[in-house]
């Protein structure tokens, strides 16, 4: 059986893109092995591809007091409440690896609230999945639980950042029927 396009957009073959995009995707393809569908996926449109990996690259690859593994826990649980297979999967399978748990992305995914995470964490989650979902109702109690868990107002905004940015993805990737690549479904799983 054939296997389904990685979107429903038209895929631009690597060698007609513009050269910084497809010296960035040839960069990733050697780092990892592979190229994650969302590269190419999204160089449907360059502009915003180069818009797209800037701001990811600021939310996600800055200093912060938030570690990478808290950083990816972030994506996972914002992604599985948002129902978004590609970074559930390709975030889920970044998480293993960053964080060396099998199954802490797969908790987070279905239900962060009975994941096996600390109490700090599940104040981080909780701030980040209201984000996500109730940002309106974002008040200064939100932030007092937060401050009384250690994060201080960068931390908050770091949190809220990453949730943001990834609600853009999930619903861009669901809108483009964003298939993730195969070779994330096995990594760091023993």
């Amino acid at each position: 059986m054939p296997k389904p396009p990685i979107s429903r957009f038209p895929v631009p073959d690597i060698a007609g893109l513009p050269e910084d995009i497809r010296t960035q995707i040839l960069a990733v393809q050697e780092k990892t092995g592979f190229i994650p569908n969302v590269f190419l996926a999204l160089a449907h449109r360059p502009a915003e591809w180069r818009a797209f990996f800037a701001l990811h690259d600021a939310v996600m690859t800055h200093e912060s007091c938030l570690s990478k593994a808290e950083k990816e826990m972030i994506v996972v649980t914002v992604s599985g409440g948002n129902e978004c297979h590609y970074c559930v999967i390709a975030h889920g399978a970044i998480l293993r690896i960053v964080a060396k748990n099998p199954l802490l992305a797969d908790q987070l995914a279905i239900n962060y609230r009975k994941a096996d995470i600390t109490v700090r964490q599940r104040a981080m989650l909780d701030f980040a999945v209201k984000v996500s979902q109730q940002s309106a109702a974002v008040d200064e109690d939100d932030y007092a639980r937060l401050r009384e868990h250690g994060f201080a107002d960068e931390d908050i905004w770091d949190i809220g950042a990453i949730s943001a940015f990834f609600c853009l993805s999930n619903r861009l990737a669901n809108l483009i029927g964003m298939r993730p690549n195969d070779e994330f479904y096995g990594m760091g799983r023993g």
